[in-house]
Order: C-alpha cells, then structure tokens, then sequence
C-alpha cells in the first residue's frame, strides 16, 4: 500500500486530535476581562521597521519587517516576550474560562485511537487513555489478548517532552523500528525493540525525520531514509537530501551503505518498500503531491535500479507481494486505478489492469490473502469495495452514513482486516472484518459519555466564484433555527491532495452544546475528486481554493446560519495560509479568525527549512509567472493599511521544523500596525513545541480553552454549561 511518509506542512499523521488539519501550540493565555471583543482594547507593542525589499523580475517587494526572521536574535526574543505579555494582557480574564476548562476537560477524557499495523499474529495500534499525556503504542498478540504497552513517550521525557513521529514492525511483527523526537521537532532518533521482551536492541541512529522504512523478512536489518547529519552539507540543505541506506542490525550507522538518491536533486523526498518475499527493492521519488517516479532493484541478479515509472508526472505507489507490484496509479485515470504488474517483466506492455477508474477516487488499498480492499472517496466519506486478485468485484463493506476509515490494517497473509472507523459524531473504534464469514464485530471501541442524538450531519453543495460546484459538512444542533444569528466555525484546508473527511473531536461537542454551526468544505486543492480537483487547487489555480472558502462563508450568511460577526475562519499550516488570504482579501467576511502556524509570506518560504519541497504546490517566485501567481495572494504582502480586519489570533512555535515561525511574526506586526478595527490581532510563540506533532495533551487542553475563549469573548457568548 501506499508510504505513509510523505510530509507536507500539514500532514495527515498531525491530525490525531482533529478539530483542524494542524493543531499548534498556544500556551495558556489570560483573557482580557469582559466577554465583548471590543472592550477594553489595549494597543499592540510598537515593532520597528526596516528598509528592507528584494527585487523580483522587476517587481520591488518591500518587506518592513525582515528582521524578525532572524527570530533567535536578542531583539527578536524580545519582542517575542512583548507580543506574549500582550495577548495575555488583552484576553485577561474571561469569566467563564473556568467553566469552559471544565467541560473540556471532561470531553479531553474521551480516550484516541490511533494508527495501527498487522504483522503476523501481532495487532499493534495506538490509543491514548485519559491517564496519558501522548498517545501510547500498544501490542496486541492475539484478538482476545489483552494489550501490551510498547512505546510510551512519556517515559523518554526528560527536559523537553518527546513523541512517538512514526514505527514499522517487521514482517512477523516481532521487532520494532521507531522513532522518538523532542518538543516537537520531528527530527526523529531511529531505535529497535525487541517486541516480546520490550527490550531495546544497541541501534541508534539520528536524523530520521519522517522515516520510510522497509524491513528484510529475515530481519536482519532495514532500508530506510534519513537526511545529512549536522555540518555534511549547508545548514541551509540540512533538510534536504533525503536518500535510501541499508542498516545491517548490531552495525554502525555511520558505515550503512546509500541504496537509492544520490543523483537525484535535493529537494526530492525518497521513499522505499520491499516485496514480501525480500527480492525487490522499491524506491520511490516524490517531487511534490503531484508527481512521483518508481525504480526497481532485483536484488537476486543484482541488476542496478531499473525504471518502473518515470518520467508520468502523475502519482503511483503500491506494494509488492512476492513477486507481483499491485500499482496504484492517477496516470492517464486522474481517480487512480490498479494494476498488476510482474516484476520478472514490468515493462509497460505487461501490466494488467484490474480495477479501473470510476467516478469515485481511489484513496488506497490493502492487499489481504489475495483480496484488494479498495478505498474510495464517494462525495468526500469512505466507501470499501472488495475485489479479488484479478479485479472480481467480491462485496461491498458496509459502513455508517458519512464515516471515515481513518486508518485500517491487515496481514497480507491474514485472515481478518482492522478498520479504524470514526465521523463528527461517532467516536472512533476498531472493527475487525473475518474474512472467513464476512462478519464485522467491535475489537475496540472508545467510552464517549456524549448523547450525539441532539447534533446532526448534513452535507450540503455551494457554487464557487467560477461556477463549480463544492460540498461542505455541517454539523450543529437539529433544532438549530436558520435565522442568522448561529455563531459558526468554518474551517478548512484545501491543498497537497489532502481531504477533509468527517471525523470525531472531543472538543468540537463545547462548540456544538451553545448552538454552534461547524463547517468543513471540501476546496479545490485537496484529494477529495481526484486529482482533477487536486490540480484545480494548486500553482497557478490556488486562487480557488481561497475563493471556495470564500464562497462557503458567502452561502452560510445568505442561507441563514450565521453572519460575519458571528463567523470564525480558523485554519493552520496551508490551512493558515487559507485563513490568511480570506483575511486580507475578504475582511469584511469574518469577525473572528485563528490563523495556526500558517504560510503568508509567499515571496519568500522557500528559503526557510524544508520549503522548497513545496514549490511544485504552489510555485517557486524564482520563476517569473509563478511570482506573479504567489504575489498576487501572498497575504503578507497583501495587508493595507486603514483596513478593519476582524480579531486574529496567529501561533507559532520555536520548534516548528516545517512553517518559519517569521511567518506568523510578520504578519502580526504588519496587521498591528495596519488595522483601524479595535479588535485585537495577537501573537502567541510557544516554547518547545513545534508544527503540532508531540504534543502532551495538558498542553492541547490548554490551547483549546484559550481558544474557545477567543471566540466566545470576540462574539459575546457566555458559557451555559452542557446540553
């Protein structure tokens, strides 16, 4: 099946507690007395500017506030301390901040399910309990077994809190690869247990971000992909040149041989996998979400790499079992369909196609005891189709209304499949799937003391500034009253082929028990209709993915949901990016908006981090047209002075290794000093955390408190306690 490494800067993986596409970090704020959003308005820290602009292909881009960039300078810190004393000092003390810590912290103990793998006869899955602070790694050998705790984060915390980013067991599930950083930096360490005796093996090995990791079936070692350790390249390409190697188990990292990569540009993100029976190696080279290359090694004859799929420009990935290469692939099937190929001959004449496109896109698929479960997107929810090896429709899983498998597991040679199944308003379980009698029974279910009975899904169909069609989730009260007056988030995300499927969160029930609306469009960007969609919403075509949030606001305040004092944008990452443009485009639109770890100075990302392996999203302004596309809605340079811009909350974090915090340090100090409304724009960097990922979830419970009392004070709600 599909690599589950690639990271854009809002990755599935950082969902795990799911009210947006990227939770970042806000330390406990204190809110400003009152409930108005208007009252009492303190003014902002004076930031000062510079004469700063670069030249673009004839274009002078001034840029006032560079100097932030360097955000570990003396001065920068500084005026770190003074935006941090500000937001605490204008959102002071809500009154009802106490009563809605409370509830959170009753729906916060609603224990998570996580990611899960079936190796063998061992069922490994993540959950987290009320008692823990990180999600735990748990073993299950056996259906009946009770589980066995493998990783817990909490146990590697010293001086800075630590998380699990990622794990690969092996084929017999009886050791264990994974990865462990610190306050959020995702530049994972790699170690090994042994899985019965939960002791660690001597294999230490640093610089494995966001691992793709291929055990031998012998287990005797691994491929895997790391990136160059400190002073072996520019510090500014540290976090490129990510290659293949081979790590022999008991040997010295330092002497593990490069496998795949070497002469590839840096920029492109390598992946690996291993047939089942150990005789093909596979590596894969991302450039972008859009477009990736496959090569082949026959380690048997020692043949070298060999092209599998080069040169497509769409995306294809699979898995090999024994020796046949179930492809899924968008090449010349914008929805993706399935082939067959043997990989004693895969030369292109060759491939059978055994599940062709339909109107429907292929998310992915699993391979279990010759039988593909093939995942589809069917108006953004899940839906399961069972084909056999040749691409015999076999049956259908049924599943509830508007439910996402969130994730799913199965032995190749098994004879059961896991499906990890949640929506907005069922909590997440496990189900196993026999395949002997096509029987689904609950393996593991979450105890969720909520009655959903009051709250309803809809999923309604809005008209885009270009006359497309996009559909939206709601979710609110039944006996909610279209009058205008419902104050409502409408988040979203809208980009690297990501989809906004309906999923269950804890904290949204606060939102929902006062009349709240929740809404998630489906926008250009995301994978939610194939890559068409996907396309229509990237480089050139990014305008409208902002216009699809645009119009979703539009149609909730002419339809009757809400109006713009009652509405909130809140998005993060290149959702942020989202929430940025509606902001400095639209102002008008929203009262309130929360604005995440987001990109907004789009002149200049790619020089930061790992950002250019972003650019085949959304251009690079190194290139003349696509500078004029990202300038065009680059919503730092798009800020106007004498403009009343609704109340923002931006966030970033020290540790965040994807999205620059001088992101979000800029367009603060440049909405501050350029807004005549007398709501508040403020600023909260949190220390030792990063893009979302490893977060202790005292820390989440925080957040969402000073979050909620954001947008009760902005829009003049008093907490009534829950329904």
């Amino acid at each position: 099946m599909p690599t589950r490494t690639r990271v854009h800067p809002g990755s599935n993986f950082a969902r795990s507690f799911a009210v947006l596409p990227l939770v970042v970090a806000v330390a406990a704020f204190v809110l400003a007395a009152g409930c108005g959003g208007q009252a009492g308005r303190q003014d902002p820290p004076e930031t000062r500017t510079v004469d700063a602009a670069d030249t673009l292909h004839g274009v002078v881009v001034p840029d006032p506030y560079r100097w932030l960039e360097d955000f570990e300078s003396d001065e920068a810190q500084a005026w770190i301390g003074e935006q941090n004393a500000y937001t605490e000092g204008v959102l002071a003390t809500f009154p009802d901040r106490g009563e809605i810590r409370a509830r959170l912290d009753e729906l916060f103990e609603i224990p998570h399910l996580g990611y899960m793998w079936e190796r063998g006869d061992r069922f490994f899955f993540l959950r987290r309990d009320p008692e823990n602070e990180q999600e735990i790694l748990y073993v299950q050998r056996g259906v009946e077994a009770e589980p066995t705790k493998l990783v817990d984060p909490e146990d590697w915390s010293e001086d800075a809190p630590v998380g699990l980013d990622w794990w690969y067991p092996t084929p017999d599930g009886r050791l264990l690869a994974f990865g462990l950083s610190e306050s959020g930096s995702e530049s994972s360490t790699l170690r090994v247990m042994d899985v019965d005796s939960m002791k660690l093996l001597t294999d230490v090995i640093p610089n494995t971000r966001a691992a793709s990791l291929a055990w031998k079936p012998d287990k005797s070692g691994f491929y895997y992909t790391r990136f160059p350790a400190p002073g072996a390249v520019p510090d500014d390409e540290l976090y490129y040149h990510r290659k293949v190697y081979y790590h022999e188990l008991g040997a010295d990292q330092e002497d593990d041989p490069l496998v795949f990569g070497d002469d590839l540009e840096m920029e492109v993100w390598t992946g690996v996998s291993l047939s089942t029976n150990g005789r093909f190696l596979i590596g894969y080279a991302y450039r972008g979400s859009a477009e990736n290359d496959i090569y082949l090694m026959d380690l048997a004859v020692g043949s070298g790499w060999k092209p599998l799929v080069v040169g497509l420009g769409t995306r294809s990935s699979g898995r090999a079992i024994e020796n046949e290469f179930f492809m899924l692939t968008q090449h010349d099937a914008p929805n993706g369909r399935i082939f067959r190929v043997d990989l004693t001959r895969p030369g292109r004449e060759h491939w059978v196609e055994i599940i062709p496109e339909t109107e429907n896109a292929i998310e992915t698929y699993l391979y279990v005891s010759g039988r593909l479960f093939v995942r589809y997107l069917e108006d953004a929810h899940t839906k399961v189709q069972v084909f056999d090896r040749d691409g015999e429709h076999l049956t259908d899983i049924e599943l509830p209304d508007m439910a996402t498998v969130f994730d799913w597991a199965g032995d190749w040679r098994g004879d059961d499949v896991f499906f990890g199944l949640s929506s907005y308003l069922l909590p997440p379980r496990t189900l196993r799937y026999d395949l002997a009698t096509g029987e689904f029974n609950v393996h593991m279910a979450v105890e969720a003391p909520i009655d959903t009975e009051p709250y309803v899904t809809e999923q309604v169909w809005y008209t885009s500034r270009d006359g497309t069609k996009v559909s939206m989730f709601l979710v609110h009260r039944r006996d909610l009253k279209r009058d205008g007056s419902n104050p409502t988030v409408l988040t979203g995300y809208g980009g690297f082929t990501s989809s906004t499927q309906p999923s269950f969160a804890r904290n949204r029930y606060l939102w929902l028990d006062h009349g709240g609306v929740w809404a998630e469009p489906n926008l250009r960007g995301g994978g939610e209709y194939g890559e068409e969609w996907h396309r229509a919403g990237m480089l050139g075509n990014k305008q409208n993915t902002f216009d699809d949030f645009i119009a979703a606001a539009e149609w909730l305040v002419e339809s009757g949901y809400t109006q713009p004092s009652r509405l909130a944008v809140w998005g993060g990452s290149n959702g942020g990016l989202l929430v940025g443009a509606c902001v400095t485009q639209r102002p008008d639109l929203a009262g309130t908006a929360i604005c995440d770890v987001p990109l907004l100075d789009m002149v200049r990302f790619h020089r930061f981090y790992a950002a250019r392996i972003w650019t085949p999203e959304y251009g690079s302004p190194e290139e003349p047209e696509q500078f004029e596309w990202l300038y065009a809605y680059s919503p730092y340079h798009r800020i106007e002075d004498g403009t009343d811009y609704p109340a923002v909350l931006f966030t970033t974090a020290e540790s965040d290794s994807r999205v620059h915090p001088s992101h979000a340090m800029k367009a603060t100090a440049r909405l501050q000093a350029a807004t005549t409304s007398d709501r508040p724009i403020l600023l909260f960097f949190e220390r030792e955390a990063g893009h979302g990922m490893g977060l202790q979830m005292s820390t989440i419970l925080d957040r969402y408190v000073e979050y909620y009392s954001f947008l009760f004070q902005q829009m003049e709600m008093r907490y009534q306690g829950a329904r």
